[in-house]
């Protein structure tokens, strides 16, 4: 009982933004990525994958998350989708909201948003808002 250990999700960084690497723009990737550096654009990986981002206490994100595990110590300014998992270290920032299924948040983490929990196989939020949207646009044409 007290001798399981915790399993974490670990996969192979593929990407890296170093520490002095200023990206201006929107990243897509598969598998794994890091992120020591800046991101000026949503970054964001397929739903359908095992991919996991991580940001180190230096790195930051000016725009939105979607990807499936998050593993954050830095600063992201927009809204986080993790479809599987999020984990806030102590050093992490969150200005926006936070859309998880599965949640780990250490203390000293700060979201200045909302904490949304969304069962795997949900339609994200995001998607039913977006469907809300073009459906009443249609009843207005």
């Amino acid at each position: 009982m007290f001798g399981n250990r915790k399993q974490r999700h670990r996969i192979r960084v593929e990407t890296l933004i170093g520490p002095n690497s200023k990206v201006s723009g929107d990243v897509h990737f598969n598998g794994g990525c890091h992120i020591d550096g800046t991101v000026n654009g949503n970054v964001t990986a397929d739903p359908d994958t095992e991919s996991a981002l991580s940001i180190s206490d230096i790195g930051s994100i000016d725009g939105g998350v979607t990807v499936p595990y998050v593993v954050l110590n830095g600063i992201v300014k927009g809204d986080v989708f993790a479809s599987q998992r999020v984990e806030l270290g102590p050093t992490a920032r969150v200005i926006g909201n936070v859309y998880y299924n599965l949640i780990e948040m250490a203390i000293g983490a700060e979201i200045n948003g909302k904490l949304v929990h969304q069962p795997e196989g949900q339609v994200p939020l995001l998607e039913q808002t977006h469907r809300i949207d073009e459906a009443a646009a249609a009843v207005n044409e």
